[in-house]
């Protein structure tokens, strides 16, 4: 007998934010959410592509989209950095909208109950990237989140967010510099960038809450991946789950460059 029990979320708290989401960061980003169409009843593993460093302008502008057209129960828990549920007033804003640590286990248990899950496999490598890397999707060789959908036994929803990485400036991530001063090794960050954001200007290391620039965003939910082979065995077989993992990636490079080229 199962006796998971999900981790509680405020629905009054998380409808309470949706005027603030719609009234100042759509018009602000002139951001669209489309391919609701594809959105099945089953649960789904949501990954996207990570842009922006601390500012999760499009994931708030997705879920409150999400919210609107599919209901609260669709809206996924998020996985959330180590760091962030250790900040007290910051872990008990993200536990009240959903969030819960990034466990593998936890995140099948969810799945297998029913609930939809998101996370961004490329963490702060992808959302750390240069500039000049923007419209790129760098998961870094993360695989995790396959062997995730598979034991869970759901199919993969990708959604592609274009735009959001022109929030702020990385000139670069400089990765060779954070292995040297530790970043890695004590705040679990293969990234410590130079770059540019309003009001701090020219900043070296993790980045601090700034000011977006109003880049337009879009966002695209892409039909789901189902997978021919599901469950622990497959999950463990690492030539399938690469396999896997080069299929969602594509797809969602494949809408990058689309959007891009329009």
């Amino acid at each position: 007998m199962n006796t998971f029990q999900p981790p509680s979320r405020d629905r009054a708290f998380i409808e309470s934010l949706l005027p603030a989401v719609e009234g100042l960061l759509v018009p602000w980003h002139r951001a669209t959410v489309g391919g609701f169409e594809h959105w099945p009843d089953e649960p789904v593993l949501v990954v996207g592509n990570h842009s922006g460093g601390s500012y999760t302008g499009d994931t708030w502008i997705f879920a409150a989209a999400l919210f609107r057209a599919r209901g609260f129960h669709a809206l996924p828990f998020g996985l959330a950095h180590d760091l962030a549920l250790k900040l007290p007033l910051v872990r008990d804003f993200l536990r009240r909208v959903g969030c819960v640590a990034a466990d593998p286990t936890v995140c099948v248990d969810l799945l297998r109950a029913g609930h939809n899950v998101m996370v961004y496999p490329g963490g702060d490598h992808e959302a750390l990237r240069p500039y000049r890397e923007r419209n790129l999707v760098k998961f870094g060789g993360r695989r995790g989140y396959i062997r995730t959908a598979l034991r869970a036994g759901v199919p993969i929803m990708p959604l592609a967010s274009h735009g959001a990485h022109g929030t702020f400036i990385v000139l670069d991530d400089l990765p060779r510099l954070g292995r040297a001063l530790g970043a890695e090794r004590f705040l679990r960050m293969k990234a410590f960038p130079l770059a540019l954001s309003v009001p701090w200007g020219l900043t070296l290391g993790p980045t601090l809450p700034y000011l977006p620039l109003p880049c337009r965003m879009s966002l695209q939910i892409l039909p789901p991946i189902r997978f021919e082979r599901t469950g622990t065995e497959a999950a463990l077989d690492e030539a399938y789950v690469l396999a896997c993992a080069q299929l969602v990636e594509a797809r969602l490079q494949e809408a990058m460059d689309a959007r891009t080229q329009t």
